[in-house]
């Protein structure tokens, strides 16, 4: 199984590329209107620190600098139930087609720096997980810098969201939790909550291009 994981996963990778490619033909984001209809988001992904207790208490995710693909990517997730959370199905089950591509513009124009292209090195235990899982051949070697823009950058994410993140690919029949990804779920289930853990705290400390917009939930 870990040997075919890189071979799938180009293969995933090339089929999303085609895919993404045929979506930019689709809505096209405007970030001004985007700014408007984020109100809804900024509750939480406008406030530092921000933390959610489902399912677990972590820090909601760095969204700001994310591409627009990513953004609608995932929000298209959520309506579909691919990605299981009551409160994000409810909010992306609202949105159209464009209203995701304004949003996608919106937070990918808070992009305001390149992260380094090589990052810091992993300790050896670090490494040899992020090998087995082959983790850079889709999210890039400096883990910001993702090979389609439909995937998500993850150097300097929260360590606790993206440890949350990581095992809900490993859950199976809960109608409230889970991503249903299959390279994911395959990568994920290969590893050990502790590794998860380690995983997600290297990734938390790198020096990336997210980050989260203080916004006024009263604006």
């Amino acid at each position: 199984m870990n040997q075919l994981l890189p071979t799938i996963a180009r293969t995933v990778v090339a089929a999303a590329t085609l895919f993404a490619a045929a979506a930019s033909a689709h809505a096209q984001g405007d970030v001004e209107a985007g700014k408007k209809k984020a109100e809804m988001c900024i509750g939480c992904h406008g406030i530092p620190g921000y933390q959610n207790s489902f399912p677990e208490i972590h820090k909601v995710p760095k969204i700001s600098g994310q591409s627009d693909k990513y953004i609608v990517s995932a929000l298209t997730a959520y309506k579909k139930g691919e990605r299981k959370h009551p409160t994000m199905r409810g909010i992306a089950g609202s949105l159209s087609d464009q209203d995701m591509a304004d949003l996608g513009a919106f937070y990918a124009s808070h992009a305001d720096k390149a992260a380094a292209e090589t990052p810091k090195a992993p300790n050896e235990v670090v490494k040899a997980l992020l090998e087995k899982g082959a983790c850079a051949s889709c999210h890039g070697a400096n883990f910001s810098k993702p090979i389609d823009p439909s995937y998500p950058k993850l150097g300097g994410q929260h360590a606790d969201y993206l440890f949350v993140a990581l095992k809900a690919y490993t859950v199976e029949g809960n109608p409230y939790v889970g991503r249903s990804n299959g390279i994911m779920a395959g990568i994920a289930k290969q590893y050990k909550p502790s590794e998860m853990r380690e995983i997600a705290k290297y990734l938390s400390t790198l020096d990336g291009e997210l980050k989260t917009v203080p916004q006024s939930r009263f604006r």
